[in-house]
């Protein structure tokens, strides 16, 4: 049907009819609003807080470690280790071998075997090298290695500043050459760094998920409650009680992901204050405001896409639960591209634009951090609604089967396809005698 059937009056009635519908499901109210607003930034505060149980339950685990061939010369390390409340060193006198075979059966969990130094560092008397050896499938393990690793270099920053001193030359010198670290960036550009790593997986889902009820409610809930037929005996048209439906769902899943961005960017620094410490106190976690408009639209885009696709599927169910076994492989289906363009490296290219979904993701990651290409910006919107117009093009062609509409086929979109759109085409192409 074309867009001059559509009476645009009509579609504003309906669509404010079932907006005020969508407030009274509880449903609807708790997967477009609440959950946005309340799920991630708890999920996100119980993730970060199960990380910091977790890894404080490791920090109160002793690590059972034995010193081998340690040089008598450097025994303030020993005692600094056995000083160490998490650290037990074992008196044990055993031979490498011996030592590795007990961490592989979890007797001990590290062995450090003090060596020879190099010939680049012979030069200095008394230097040493240490080698250890742990089973790095094992926690336990890997954690007593780090501890030993960082006592040791404690002990050698120690140690290599009274031999500078003795020696009456500089660290540098004695060193050779130290690394200094200089992070340029600003705390608010770390802020919106950690933002984009997040912001965009989580809009793609909410706007996914807050589709994804109204979707099926206002199909194969229709259909389920008997009220599909009562409304297409209405005088409106079928296209503008169908676009109502359409802007409905698609309105809602715009307004999930917008929430949840919001509770996002307000919560994260309350969530990551008490984990990550100072850290977190001079973070700066704001969106630029040249963002706001991108990520406005690419949600929109999104919106559009699920309702048309979600809303296309679960029209041909004719009971609720039905309709969601339908469109959760659009839903997971959905989320792969964006997984795949998790990488922070990867940005938006030619190329990248034209793949539906994960362009959108990438586009929203680069403008939060404050890359602006509006070429490839206008190339992924348009490849996305590219794919939005493709599905609301089927859809319209699936609406002028009666039996669609009055709910008497029975089967999904997919036997549709082949008995209906398929197989007319197929008779088109055919020869006139």
């Amino acid at each position: 049907m074309p867009l001059s059937l559509i009476n645009w009056r009509q579609v504003w009635v309906l669509y404010r009819r079932e907006l005020r519908g969508a407030l009274r499901e509880r449903s609807i109210v708790v997967n477009s609003f609440l959950l946005p607003v309340f799920l991630y930034p708890v999920l996100l505060w119980l993730t970060f807080s199960a990380m910091v149980f977790v890894e404080g339950l490791s920090e109160g685990r002793v690590s059972r470690i034995v010193l081998l061939d340690l040089p008598a010369e450097h025994a303030e390390l020993r005692d600094s280790l056995s000083a160490a409340q998490s650290v037990e060193v074992r008196e044990d006198t055993v031979s490498v071998e011996q030592g590795v075979a007990w961490v592989l059966d979890g007797e001990l969990d590290a062995v450090a075997e003090f060596l020879a130094p190099g010939p680049e560092a012979e030069a200095l008397p008394d230097n040493f090298a240490v080698r250890i050896s742990y089973d790095r499938a094992e926690e336990r393990s890997r954690r007593a290695s780090d501890r030993i690793e960082s006592a040791v270099t404690g002990y050698r920053d120690r140690w290599l500043e009274r031999e500078a001193r003795d020696l009456r030359v500089s660290r540098e010198q004695l060193e050779g050459f130290l690394i200094y670290r200089n992070n340029v960036a600003t705390e608010r550009q770390v802020g919106a760094f950690l933002l984009s790593l997040m912001v965009p997986l989580f809009v793609v889902i909410m706007v996914a998920l807050g589709c994804f009820v109204p979707s099926i409610d206002t199909t194969a809930g229709e259909r389920e409650r008997s009220t599909w037929e009562t409304l297409m005996s209405v005088s409106a048209s079928r296209m503008s009680v169908v676009t109502s439906k359409y802007l409905y769902v698609a309105t809602l899943g715009l307004a999930a992901g917008m929430l949840n961005v919001t509770a996002m960017v307000i919560s994260i620094g309350a969530v990551l204050r008490p984990l990550a410490g100072e850290l977190a106190e001079e973070l700066q976690f704001r969106i630029p405001l040249l963002a706001v408009p991108v990520l406005l639209i690419g949600a929109l885009a999104l919106a559009l896409f699920f309702a048309a696709a979600m809303m296309l599927l679960a029209s041909f169910a004719r009971k609720f639960k039905d309709g969601q076994a339908m469109i959760t492989p659009v839903y997971w289906l959905a989320l792969i591209p964006v997984f795949l363009s998790g990488t922070p490296e990867l940005h938006l290219t030619p190329t990248l634009a034209t793949v539906p979904i994960a362009n959108v993701a990438v586009m929203m990651r680069d403008a939060i951090n404050g890359r602006f290409d509006w070429l490839l910006i206008g190339e992924s919107l348009l490849v996305q609604m590219v794919f939005v117009v493709l599905i609301l093009w089927l859809a319209r062609a699936v609406l002028r089967f009666e039996d669609y509409l009055l709910g008497s086929f029975d089967g999904s979109f997919w036997r549709f396809a082949r008995q209906r759109l398929l197989a007319r085409r197929s008779s088109d192409a055919l020869p006139v005698e």
